[in-house]
């Protein structure tokens, strides 16, 4: 069978990382990237929720935009029923009875812990997916970080919050798309959004992976299998935004597609 991981070996691999008491953690997961792990997604759930004790917080991207989503086609999102495509983590987790869903159409979060209460509050009246009121930046005001679980940085939605601050130019549909949610109480809840442009060009976010490295606010290590990055989510916006700001095409995988998102 080869590495088995448990709950403790996840606990004390996070502990010895800097994790504390009272941390906030918003975690991006591949189960199948530990290899065989005892009890499964419970498992690395309660291993997570355990490494920040009472006074802390797990929150995971429970993501359900796809590419038809538009002001002609608007998304379809009910907080309780609709499951999210970010993997068997998330949806496990948004089921457990403690979590919390934010009300977003397209990236929701859901959350755990002392500050799943004021993490996922309004994201409904956020502009855009990821903007200032949304909780990818809510993670970076309160100095949380960012946990990569077997995936790379083209995982990290919380750089789409630092594009959409910057405002660059390729990232939102132009248009304001309005949908009626349904939340926790079977309300309708009309949301207006900028949701992202799928048909935008390709990006390639593993750029940022050495920079990370080279400025220190990310160290990377192993759980079983897993390669795990733990990133400083205020330090990266800081990082992303002053970058952006100066060159708001630094993402792109083709600097060529600059003339087309110009029109030349």
């Amino acid at each position: 069978m080869g590495i088995i991981v448990r709950k403790w070996d996840i606990v004390s691999n996070l502990k010895e990382h800097g994790i504390k008491d009272g941390d906030v953690i918003l975690v991006h997961s591949s189960l199948r990237s530990f290899g065989y792990v005892d009890g499964g997604a419970e498992t690395v759930i309660e291993g997570l929720i355990e490494s920040v004790g009472e006074e802390g917080t797990i929150m995971v991207p429970t993501i359900t935009g796809k590419s038809t989503d538009s002001p002609e086609n608007p998304p379809v999102f009910d907080v309780r029923e609709t499951p999210c495509w970010t993997g068997i983590i998330p949806e496990t987790f948004r089921r457990r009875k403690e979590a919390k869903r934010s009300l977003h159409p397209t990236h929701s979060v859901a959350a755990i812990g002392k500050k799943r209460d004021w993490i996922i509050e309004g994201h409904e009246r956020s502009e855009s997916p990821c903007d200032r009121n949304s909780p990818y930046y809510k993670n970076a005001m309160i100095r949380g970080y960012i946990m990569l679980i077997g995936v790379d940085q083209n995982s990290n939605t919380s750089i789409h919050s630092c594009e959409e601050i910057v405002a660059v130019p390729y990232h939102l549909q132009d248009r304001v798309t309005e949908v009626y949610i349904t939340g926790y109480n079977g309300e309708k809840i009309l949301v207006r959004n900028r949701l992202h442009n799928w048909n935008k060009p390709p990006t390639d976010f593993n750029k940022v992976d050495g920079l990370f490295l080279e400025k220190g606010i990310m160290k990377i290590f192993k759980i079983g299998n897993s390669t795990i990055r733990l990133i400083k989510a205020e330090l990266m916006f800081e990082i992303l935004i002053d970058l952006l700001t100066k060159d708001p095409f630094y993402l792109l995988k083709d600097r060529n597609s600059i003339n087309i998102i110009k029109g030349g």
